[in-house]
């Protein structure tokens, strides 16, 4: 049976006192750190009986077997289900953990899930784990105490009347109307309102010594490929015998460039293809005899993937981790909640937009054991990816108006 960490015992004592107090509990602990074993040791602690932990498809099973070989079924059961499968779930619960706690930040309104979620479990003691709790900006504090009656905010009924005292509200020019901006949240006004309800613990206070070392490596496209991408940018649309490829707006002409830079598209007819796989061969033989995990951004981009890989790939952690396959999935999907430990390399097929998705992915390989990560970022030569990357490598996401200047496009 596993034991937890010295630190995991402390901590855990710490939660429950939070969590019996307060009703609300947030471990705000870095990836790897042993978040999950934590919050169930906290359930233990306070005798609760039937828990439910709310976590992401992927997670399932690494959570239950968490469950098990830490022997926590032999103090409380578990029912644990994903975000999209909520309203499924019946039974009666003495408390509720929420995995990647921060997808319920949206603002100014709540997401669905975070309706349903208050909904269910307003009443319960609830624990919340996250390693990035506020990625984008800290009025995602919000609705994230919001699910639980028991919110330190509870006298603010809505994000609106909250954001009077919290907030630098501004206005945003869109070129085509002026709307509020309510990113800029003053953090040293929120900070001492949950900090009592928080936990934040990180790897280094963990003992890990983990590097990351990242390498680019550069990948020639078909001809064809460049050619699609230079007559888009120029035209706005490529007519073909059967299918349309249209940009004739500046978000969809970024998103065609995306796309087409790694070698796939969606058709304006919502239909999508492979048109090129140098990259998956360039993965293929670079990688050759190793077992590696792959990220990438578009559905098209695994087929293309399996296609060159056959059956020594796939895309279910537990066929990964009891094989010798290698594993390719979605950067959005995995890059929250899984471990890739198994794998000897982690590789982008593609990039993601989006800051959190650079940073919270990369850490998918880190263990206590393990020294160095090797990530391999696969870019097409001349394509969008590198450009990508130089943003959220500065924490800053992708947005219209950079792909415009960096394209020089004016639409």
């Amino acid at each position: 049976m596993k034991e937890l960490r010295d630190y995991q015992n402390e901590l855990s004592l710490k939660g429950a006192s939070i969590l019996n107090n307060l009703k609300i509990l947030y471990l705000m602990m870095e990836v790897r750190s042993g978040k999950t074993a934590t919050a169930l040791n906290i359930c233990k602690l306070n005798n609760f009986k039937e828990v439910a932990f709310i976590t992401k498809k992927k997670a399932i099973q690494s959570i239950e077997n968490d469950y098990k070989d830490f022997g926590f079924n032999n103090y409380f059961n578990l029912t644990v289900i994903n975000d999209e499968s909520l309203h499924k779930l019946v039974g009666n619960f003495d408390a509720v953990i929420h995995d990647e706690h921060h997808r319920f930040g949206a603002f100014p309104k709540p997401n669905m899930s975070a309706k349903l979620f208050k909904k269910m479990f307003g009443k319960l003691p609830q624990i919340y784990l996250s390693g990035t709790p506020f990625p984008e900006s800290y009025s995602q504090v919000y609705h994230q105490f919001w699910t639980s009656e028991n919110t330190p905010f509870k006298h603010y009924t809505t994000f609106y009347k909250w954001s009077y005292d919290f907030v630098n509200v501004k206005d945003k020019h869109l070129g085509f109307a002026v709307v509020k901006d309510y990113s800029e949240a003053n953090y040293n006004k929120i900070k001492p309102i949950i900090d009592p309800y928080c936990i934040t613990f990180t790897q280094k206070q963990a003992g890990f010594e983990t590097s990351v070392i990242e390498k680019v490596l550069y990948c020639d496209m078909n001809p064809s490929t460049n050619i699609l991408i230079k007559s888009l940018i120029k035209n706005k649309v490529i007519e073909g015998k059967e299918e349309v490829i249209l940009a004739d707006t500046g978000v969809k002409l970024q998103n065609k460039i995306h796309q087409l830079s790694s070698g796939t598209v969606i058709f304006e007819s919502g239909n999508s293809k492979v048109l090129d796989y140098s990259k998956a061969e360039f993965i293929k033989e670079q990688f050759k005899d190793k077992k590696i995990a792959i990220f990438y951004k578009f559905k098209e981009e695994y087929n293309a993937l399996k296609c060159i890989f056959g059956e020594s790939l796939t895309n279910n952690l537990e066929d990964f981790n009891n094989t010798s396959k290698s594993i390719a999935l979605q950067i959005v999907s995995g890059r929250e909640g899984i471990s890739l430990k198994n794998a000897e390399f982690l590789v982008y097929y593609n990039i993601d937009f989006s800051a959190v998705s650079y940073f919270q992915s990369r850490d998918r390989l880190t263990t206590m054991e393990r020294k160095t990560n090797y990530i391999f970022w696969i870019f097409s030569k001349g394509g969008i990816e590198e450009k990508i990357y130089k943003s959220v490598m500065n924490k800053k996401d992708y947005t219209l108006n950079v792909f415009k200047k960096d394209f020089n496009v004016k639409i």
